[in-house]
């Protein structure tokens, strides 16, 4: 390292006010920053408070977390391959198989998104900071198997400009960006984030009554057919793949699915991750999960149709909502503020996942336009709870 720092110190003075490649100084600044401790300090006057947390350290952290996500979907592209072709396989074929179809959908993701930034960052002189590393990880992982690449860098394109950049970069943002690249697919393109394209083929055979639907998709059919929606999923794949839809495999994730969503195991362990070293806000995250369950079990109670008859536990275990509740919800940039305007915010993105699942069989998997929603009414629900303490500070001033 140190041989790396003395390097950058070589070449530092280059980028710097009247350096031969000044233009280019934020994309030095953002690569050293990455790897080295910024050499420089608040100037502003005043009390100033040291922690031993920054931007670099909270996305480190928030990559760590995502990092069982990405390892369990790897593994999982190469189990559903060889399960849907009929084929035994080894625990390194599968992931060797995932890989291969997942690493690439990471490199475009990171390249587009990264080279963007550095483009614009250079353009409007401004810092360029570690805020798109989490970003660059999260759209591969609410991405399908099959996705084609250049969908992925359009839509990580499209995300980084509009999303982000045009409301002023990190930090400033109103949706989440990841999320809006899916979002972007989802209308642009739905034939290739919609249907059965949550499994990777290749150009094997697929085993007779196969089919790559979720379980989100099986059940939205269920309600359309009227068949009952717990059974439909019991009886799912039988013959090339018994109790696929068991509660138990919805858990653990061995179902076809977004590359990093499938699994609520392994998104319970991010947030234990992210909970623990303080990145993560547990209100949030707890409040998403208790606001999909009251939900459930009003829809139990109203029974209209097959859908809102589905047990209200599997709503927390099938679709993206845990990986939602744990990555994208909490985010901080674009989530609420206030203590209790985030037990508010988390509670309606359960609340409105399963809404939108039961009456919109369209769209089965409601997670991503709840998120996206309340991203907007965010800042509302602050400014509420903010007045809301006014009052009543005020009220007891008066008293």
């Amino acid at each position: 390292m140190n041989f790396l720092r003395e390097q950058l110190d070589k070449v530092k003075p280059h980028f710097q006010k009247g350096g031969k490649w000044e233009k280019f100084h934020y994309i030095f600044e953002a690569h050293e920053t990455l790897l080295f401790v910024p050499d420089h300090t608040t100037k502003a006057k005043g009390a100033q408070i040291r922690d031993a947390i920054d931007m670099k350290r909270m996305m480190m952290t928030v990559i760590i977390a995502m990092i069982p996500c990405l390892l369990f979907g790897i593994y999982n592209v190469g189990h559903q391959h060889f399960l849907a072709i009929g084929q035994e396989a080894s625990f390194m074929d599968m992931m060797l198989v995932g890989a291969i179809q997942v690493l690439p959908i990471v490199v475009v993701s990171y390249a587009v998104g990264l080279g963007t930034e550095f483009t614009i960052g250079t353009i409007r002189r401004h810092p360029i900071n570690e805020g798109f590393l989490v970003t660059g990880m999260l759209i591969p992982l609410v991405m399908p198997p099959d996705i084609p690449l250049w969908q992925v860098a359009l839509a990580t394109l499209f995300a980084v400009i509009i999303a982000k950049e045009a409301f002023g970069g990190t930090g400033m943002n109103v949706l989440n960006v990841a999320l809006t690249a899916r979002a972007f697919l989802y209308f642009a393109y739905p034939s290739q984030i919609s249907g059965d394209v949550w499994t990777y083929i290749g150009d094997a055979n697929v085993v007779a009554g196969y089919s790559g639907a979720t379980p989100l998709a099986i059940g939205a059919q269920a309600l359309t057919t009227g068949e009952n929606v717990v059974a439909s999923l019991g009886t799912f794949g039988a013959g090339w793949a018994d109790n696929i839809f068991s509660f138990s495999n919805m858990f653990f994730g061995f179902m076809p699915g977004s590359i990093g969503e499938t699994s609520t195991l392994m998104c319970l362990i991010g947030a234990a991750i992210l909970i623990i070293t303080g990145v993560g806000s547990w209100k949030i995250i707890v409040s998403v999960f208790a606001g999909a369950y009251a939900m459930g079990l009003l829809m139990n109670g109203i029974g209209a149709n097959e859908f809102m008859l589905l047990p209200a536990h599997y709503h927390l275990v099938i679709g993206g909502l845990a990986f939602g509740a744990v990555y994208m919800a909490s985010d901080p940039v674009t989530a609420a503020q206030t203590e209790r305007g985030k037990w508010i915010y988390g509670f309606l993105i359960g609340l409105l996942t399963v809404l939108i699942r039961v009456f919109n069989p369209a769209y089965p998997e409601g997670i991503m336009l709840a998120i996206l929603l309340m991203n907007v009414f965010a800042p509302l629900i602050d400014y509420t709870v903010v007045n809301a303490n006014k009052k009543r500070r005020l009220q007891r001033a008066t008293v």
